[in-house]
């Protein structure tokens, strides 16, 4: 049984100040301090131990509803987090207990015990819960597997490769027999992701003039499957060089997100007509009731060195939305967390 910790009066919390123009600033969130209430019959008080930043929360901050409510001002920011159950008014949760759920940016939380997962912290470091073992990991597993469906040799180019979604995607093609090909921002970023995870190639677009010329270089037979984690002039250059019956699974639109106005791009229906692609996106709530095998499956791999991962982890609740910017901005490598 892990020691646990006295219960707080008040819990610190960040909620939306502002609607972002552009890239986000730090002053569009607020901390505060707010009482804490006594948990009722089905809750628990959970104590963060890490809080998760991903892309998708800047969506969720526009204040226009896409798949999911947008966080209003004055709310708690979303977003999952591992914590320590400290108090339990539920027989499914004890004190000491490691949880992973979707509180938000706060440093306790009264949470209901239906809607955590309870981790052993003996399996694996309670942090995969946010990454590898946790939401970007599906993504990464069923985003790829359920819509490429990916053939030994076979080459996979993957944009923003080096984040926690597409270090993993072209790990996974390895796997499969796949060439994979990685893009991302930084010469650091693309030797981690040949050297230490085994991709075949993968170059810095911010050094690369012509992105089609590089692409043409690296996959000499064509691509057959784009794993689309940024959108943008990337993506466009990739739907040229895509073979006939080419699959693309659109994960996200990174390089629009902080745009005040939608940027311009070329018409792609003609090529998906004659190169008869299948391009489509997801979200990877779709597939959680199969997480339990994505799971496996991904802990299966960890455990036999065919997936390696990589966590960098701040230490501060404070610098949550620091954080959250900088990984934004491509500053991480692998999945970025905040350590309450």
């Amino acid at each position: 049984m892990h020691a646990t910790s006295q219960k707080p009066s008040l819990t610190r919390q960040f909620k939306l100040a502002a609607r972002p123009v552009g890239l986000p600033k730090e002053s569009d969130f607020t901390l505060v301090e707010t009482p804490l209430s006594a948990p009722q019959p089905g809750e628990v008080i959970v104590k963060t131990s890490y809080l998760s930043v991903d892309p998708y929360m800047r969506g969720r901050i526009t204040g226009v509803r896409t798949y999911a409510d947008p966080v209003n001002i004055g709310d708690i920011m979303v977003g999952s987090a591992v914590g320590e159950v400290i108090e339990s008014r539920d027989p499914s949760l004890q004190p000491g207990d490691f949880v992973v759920g979707y509180w938000g940016w706060q440093d306790h939380a009264v949470a209901r015990a239906a809607g955590l997962q309870k981790l052993n912290p003996q399996l694996a470091p309670v942090s995969t819960a946010l990454g590898v073992l946790g939401m970007p990991g599906m993504t990464a597993y069923f985003g790829f597997l359920e819509i490429c469906h990916p053939q030994a040799g076979e080459t996979v180019v993957v944009s923003g490769a080096a984040g926690a979604v597409g270090s993993l995607v072209g790990q996974i093609a390895k796997i499969h027999g796949c060439r994979a090909i990685g893009i991302a921002g930084a010469d650091d970023k693309i030797r981690h992701l040949v050297d230490d995870l085994g991709f075949d190639a993968a170059f810095n677009y911010k050094t690369v003039s012509d992105y089609v010329a590089k692409l043409k270089e690296l996959c000499p037979q064509g691509i057959d499957c784009y794993f689309d984690n940024v959108g943008g002039d990337i993506s466009d250059a990739v739907f040229t060089l895509l073979n006939t019956f080419g699959r693309v699974s659109v994960c996200g639109q990174i390089s629009q997100y902080n745009l005040q106005k939608p940027e311009p791009g070329p018409r792609l229906l003609g090529q998906i007509l004659v190169r008869q692609l299948k391009v489509e996106g997801f979200i990877v709530t779709r597939f959680q009731p199969r997480w339990p095998q994505g799971i496996a499956q991904m802990a299966q791999w960890i455990k036999e060195g065919k997936i390696k991962y990589r966590e960098e982890i701040v230490a501060g609740f404070e610098k949550t939305p620091r954080t959250f910017i900088d990984m934004l901005e491509g500053k991480n490598t692998g999945k970025m967390l905040v350590k309450a």
